[in-house]
């Protein structure tokens, strides 16, 4: 799963040069590109976009469960 960037962001530039994939592309609000970001899965200290962001704008996506069907 990617990490999302909301509506709040400020189009800093903090995020781009940290993330190791390149999956983040700049504009009005920044954008992640959910195939090939692995939210820095082989770091050990996680995500760095979301370590970097000043306004707490980065957010990993929420699982929605699936309803069981009968």
């Amino acid at each position: 799963m990617a990490v999302f960037i909301n509506d709040q962001c400020t189009a800093c530039g903090l995020c781009l040069p940290e993330c190791p994939t390149e999956s983040i592309s700049a504009g009005d609000i920044y954008l992640v590109n959910p195939d090939t970001c692995d939210e820095c899965a082989s770091y050990s200290e996680g995500s760095h976009c979301i370590a970097v962001c000043p306004v707490d704008c980065i957010v990993k996506p929420v699982p929605v469960p699936v309803p069981k069907t009968n």
